[in-house]
């Protein structure tokens, strides 16, 4: 008995479809869309018409990104949203925030949830700078805040730091603001005399940071540049986020902890600075054209925000909403 010859698959051009491909005997074959789609081509998958494309676009409502003047619909986010949509609107309608923690940020997104009410739901959740960033690339997260070392390194660094996540091909960096990074501390532990290495030793008491997290990184470059001993201190807390460190000084856990000028303003403790840095939000190109993140952003820039922005102290909002780097 002859075995089959296998089935082999040519292509010819159909104007009304476009590409197709077909088997010898002209019955059309199935074919897999693009990773990316043009309007064209999600307006087939979903069996809709271009112009019904274009108005979800401007709704803010498909996950989309426009590229050289074309815009581009990744499939695999056009198949979760479809899926989601049909569940409460959870990839419209919902915003997961991790990554490192920030005051000013936390205020603009309970304001910003507080005017939306029951139409969508923004959280927040501070996790620290890399485990933010584990989160974002697992989609477990949709933006993601990162600070990384001094602001003027930070066009540099955050690129570079998020180029170790192979999903970062599809990740858009924003600026939030620059904040001021340095020490909090108990009131009288600093004086006019006092040196940094005045407190690498066993009178002080220290709160740490998790590794990954951006104020233990800032911290860890400050020590190195003054050759300090990191061991010589006295680490009596643990903390996971910048209001956990200053919460930990102002409850006698601590006389000391890394972190941001505005979390020590909250809580009415002493700061020294050690440098301004770069805060960045990272997301998928899509994120940034939701309405939800467009809200996020308008609030950053509004007035509210910079008069808050000057009673906590250490902010610089001039380029809210920056485009910092795309891939």
């Amino acid at each position: 008995m002859k075995a089959s010859r296998p089935q082999t698959v040519k292509r010819r051009t159909d104007s009304t479809a476009g590409e197709r491909a077909v088997d010898e005997a002209g019955a059309a074959v199935a074919e897999e869309p693009p990773r990316f789609m043009s309007v064209r081509q999600v307006a087939r998958y979903l069996q809709l018409n271009e112009k019904k494309i274009y108005a979800l676009v401007s709704e803010g409502k498909i996950p989309a990104s426009k590229l050289t003047g074309k815009w581009l619909f990744p499939r695999d986010l056009v198949d979760q949203w479809i899926l989601e949509s049909s569940h409460g609107g959870l990839l419209t309608d919902r915003m997961v925030i991790a990554g490192s923690d920030d005051p000013l940020l936390y205020r603009a997104i309970m304001q910003t949830a507080n005017e939306l009410q029951a139409g969508a739901l923004i959280s927040y959740t501070a996790t620290g700078t890399q485990l933010g960033l584990s989160l974002l690339a697992r989609r477990r997260a949709d933006v993601c805040g990162i600070h990384w070392g001094p602001v003027d390194e930070s066009e540099k660094r955050h690129p570079a730091l998020i180029r170790q996540y192979h999903q970062h091909a599809d990740w858009t960096l924003v600026r939030a603001f620059r904040r001021e990074q340095g020490l909090i501390m108990a009131p009288g532990v600093w004086t006019a005399t006092s040196g940094i290495e005045d407190l690498f030793g066993t009178e002080t008491r220290w709160a740490t940071r998790q590794e990954g997290a951006g104020s233990q990184r800032f911290l860890k470059e400050t020590i190195s540049r003054n050759r300090l001993n990191p061991a010589r201190r006295r680490i009596t807390s643990h903390a996971f986020s910048e209001r956990d460190a200053a919460a930990a000084v102002a409850m006698g856990q601590a006389d000391v902890a890394p972190g941001a000028r505005a979390a020590a303003t909250e809580f009415g403790l002493d700061f020294v600075s050690l440098g301004w840095e770069g805060f960045d939000l990272v997301m998928n190109r899509g994120i940034f054209f939701r309405r939800l993140f467009r809200c996020l952003l308008d609030k950053l820039r509004s007035t509210e925000s910079q008069k808050m922005a000057q009673l906590l102290g250490g902010y610089d909002l001039s380029e809210a909403g920056d485009l910092v780097w795309a891939a």
